[in-house]
């Protein structure tokens, strides 16, 4: 087979560039002699347009149409990967090969980059009947609307006329096998003008370029542990852990704003109680990704027991009900007479997935470790303790010093600094959520960033959980931190939120972004994140003297222009 030259990350090409170049690389080198035309005045067959809409929020649909494009791009096709915020459906209306990778988040909403032509195809009829599709829809079966955002997006394409060419697929957290497929299934579909090659063969970078980590999300770093220490004080009702890990010889390396997956460890007292519960005693073999496994291994490492997958309240006996919280408490109500069998058993659970964490250090200022904000979950519900599996995980389980924290990195280039150090940053970042800033304040120190910093952070208690207090109060005094707005939920009768804080700044919050600010939040969705942003609309309406919907006008400009950028879950 002929090697195709590639272009590494460090070409000056834009991504969308890049993939173009590379794809046209792969379907002029993959030609086999056989795609030779027989008459040599006949020309070659020319390479099909193909653009590939990403809709993300986190970096995992970006990666996927990367991946797609590269695929593509041995199949004959010319592909360009699009950020969906830099197109509408006029644009669509004259695009021919259209692959669609999109997430759902939070309650069912599109991405933050996917909303502006989300909202458009359900309000634009632009016909766009000359258009072949295929959506691939991202989520978690976990939230109520899942993959939702994907529907949407297949159903508003074929309600324009578009001709759908394969299937809509829906990708659960372990979505390898399902994407692979569905590619497959659409590049067959669009009609390749050059034949699959075979395997995909390692190609030679037309510049040297750095060789990657051999560490992935399907090859974790056994990190080790180098401390963790609790942020809050004696007294709060929260339990939010520092933890830093040692990356030293792993090759992993990562930017302010990426996050870090951890691959999390079940606890053992919850392991022997599903085995006890069955009637097993942990030893018996069962195959698994990783091979064959004793099942207690198995249960610890590779299955996850926390909500139980219909299958297995099916295979119970069981309907979906809210007393059944994770399954445990299935197979304890559940008829256990078909479950006789481990294989049979942990056929029927989800595999174990791997928690993603904002990073909270600067690999400037903490070179080869990573540092991460972690809030650890603990509760009751039907006179049981819970606890959250990774959270507990990194608090309880894991000890300093030895290697037993598997990690990779997860890069999102969606929530990142601006590469010009004199622009002001707005960030904000109530709770857990002020890990990214951190690291953003970190960065900015190393690199010598001359541009404002405004942060605005909350908790519930100011004498308890001022998170990070000793180092954001000295970011604050000497200059670093322009700005320190703090908001305690409950030091007084009236909880006051970071919202608040940015409705009564207003003015200034303008003021910042017409000097050309970026706005960060990180933090939770369903709530903050919403409040926050209605803040922001209403902030820009009163001192910018607009009206809603020129409010609204200017908000959506701040995203298109990558200055409004939210890290949320």
């Amino acid at each position: 087979m002929t090697s195709v030259p590639v272009l590494p990350e460090t070409a000056p090409f834009t991504p969308e560039q890049r993939a173009w170049l590379n794809g046209f690389f792969a379907g002029l080198f993959n030609r086999t002699p056989s795609a030779a035309p027989a008459n040599p005045t006949q020309a070659a067959t020319p390479l099909q347009p193909l653009t590939i809409l990403y809709g993300t929020q986190t970096g995992t649909a970006e990666s996927l149409a990367k991946r797609a494009a590269k695929e593509a791009g041995k199949r004959g096709f010319a592909p360009a990967v699009l950020d969906m915020a830099a197109t509408d459906p006029a644009k669509l209306a004259g695009e021919k090969n259209v692959l669609v990778v999109v997430s759902t988040y939070g309650d069912g909403e599109p991405p933050d980059n996917a909303k502006a032509l989300h909202a458009a195809l359900a309000s634009d009829s632009a016909p766009l009947a000359g258009l072949r599709y295929s959506v691939c829809a991202l989520g978690d079966s976990n939230y109520t609307q899942f993959c939702q955002c994907g529907r949407d997006f297949d159903t508003r394409l074929e309600q324009r006329g578009a001709h759908r060419i394969a299937p809509r697929v829906e990708c659960d957290v372990d979505y390898e096998q399902t994407f692979t497929q569905w590619l497959n299934s659409a590049l067959a579909a669009l009609g390749s003008s050059i034949a699959d090659s075979g395997p995909a063969v390692m190609a030679p970078s037309i510049v040297e370029a750095a060789t990657p980590s051999v560490y992935s999300k399907a090859n974790p770093f056994a990190a080790p542990l180098l401390a963790r220490r609790t942020l809050n004080a004696s007294g709060s009702a929260k339990e939010v852990n520092h933890v830093e890990l040692s990356l030293a010889g792993s090759g992993l390396t990562y930017e302010a704003g990426d996050a870090l997956g951890v691959l999390p460890r079940n606890c053992p007292q919850l392991v022997d109680e599903v085995l006890a519960t069955l009637g097993f005693d942990g030893e018996e073999a069962v195959t698994t990704g990783a091979g064959e496994l004793p099942l207690r291994i198995a249960l610890q490492q590779h299955y996850d027991l926390g909500k139980p997958p219909g299958a297995l309240l099916t295979a119970l006996g069981l309907t979906a009900s809210p007393e059944l919280l994770d399954v445990l408490d299935a197979l304890r109500v559940g008829a256990r007479t078909g479950l006789a069998n481990a294989g049979a058993f942990v056929a029927l659970l989800r595999k174990l997935q791997p928690r993603l964490y904002s990073i909270s250090s600067s690999p400037r200022a903490h070179p080869d470790e990573v540092h991460l904000t972690v809030g650890a979950v603990r509760y009751e519900a039907a006179n049981r303790r819970r606890k959250g599996v990774c959270s507990t995980f990194l608090a309880d389980r894991c000890a300093a010093g030895e290697n037993n924290v598997p990690v990779f990195v997860h890069a999102n280039s969606n929530f990142r600094l601006p590469a010009d150090g004199s622009v002001p940053v707005i960030m904000v970042g109530p709770g857990t959520g002020i890990a990214p800033f951190r690291a953003f304040l970190e960065e900015r120190r190393a690199t010598g960033a001359s541009g404002r910093n405004w942060l605005f952070f909350g908790d519930q208690r100011e004498a308890t959980d001022f998170l990070y207090r000793d180092e954001l109060v000295d970011w604050h005094r000497d200059g670093l931190l322009t700005r320190l707005d703090l908001a305690w939920s409950r030091d007084q009768q009236q909880k006051v939120y970071v919202q608040q804080r940015m409705r009564e700044h207003a003015a200034e919050l303008f003021s910042w972004l017409e000097a050309g600010a970026h706005l960060y939040v990180c933090g939770d969705a369903s709530r903050m994140a919403k409040d926050v942003d209605a803040a922001l609309h209403d902030a820009i309406a009163t001192a910018g003297r607009r009206s809603t919907e020129s409010a609204a006008a200017y908000v959506q400009a701040l995203k298109a222009a990558k200055r409004y950028q939210r890290d949320v879950y």
